[in-house]
């Protein structure tokens, strides 16, 4: 429970510096608190509601005050050009922050995001490994680390 506690508390950290245009890959083992961390995202971003794994949709999307979030699920994808067919292309834009759980399922036909983090386990415990892969991504990763430390 502490982990969960302490991801949802990194989500949160994340809505800090979210917004438009911006992509964020989550990436992990099965378990490792993905949709955990984009709940605590959505929480502070000012989603009251349900908060679900789109693992079987591929696709929540989420329409808040300030901006529209996309979450993502590719874990189900078998083969790259699932991503080509699937239509979500058009959800990537400047309009938009998107969330997406397993990128590597789409292959390199998926743009770098701004952020990346990688969730894993360590013993008992989790580790959070951020990565900024932008200059968004940069501003992004220092506020949110800037609120994780004064949490």
């Amino acid at each position: 429970m502490p982990e969960e506690a302490a991801t949802l508390r990194l989500g949160e950290a994340l809505a800090a510096g979210a917004s438009k245009g911006l992509v964020l890959h989550l990436k992990g083992e099965l378990g490792s608190g993905k949709t955990t961390l984009v709940r605590g995202l959505l929480r502070a971003l000012g989603h009251g509601g349900r908060v679900k794994s789109p693992t079987y949709t591929l696709l929540e999307p989420y329409g808040l005050l300030r901006l529209n979030l996309y979450h993502f699920d590719f874990y189900r994808f078998k083969d790259h050009s699932e991503w080509l067919s699937s239509g979500f292309r058009e959800h990537f834009n400047p309009e938009s922050l998107c969330v997406v759980e397993w990128p590597e399922r789409a292959g390199d036909l998926l743009a770098p995001p701004d952020l990346e983090i990688l969730l894993q386990y360590d013993g008992p415990s989790r580790n959070a490994l951020p990565l900024s892969r932008s200059e968004p991504g940069q501003a992004w990763l220092a506020t949110a680390l800037s609120r994780w430390r004064s949490s």
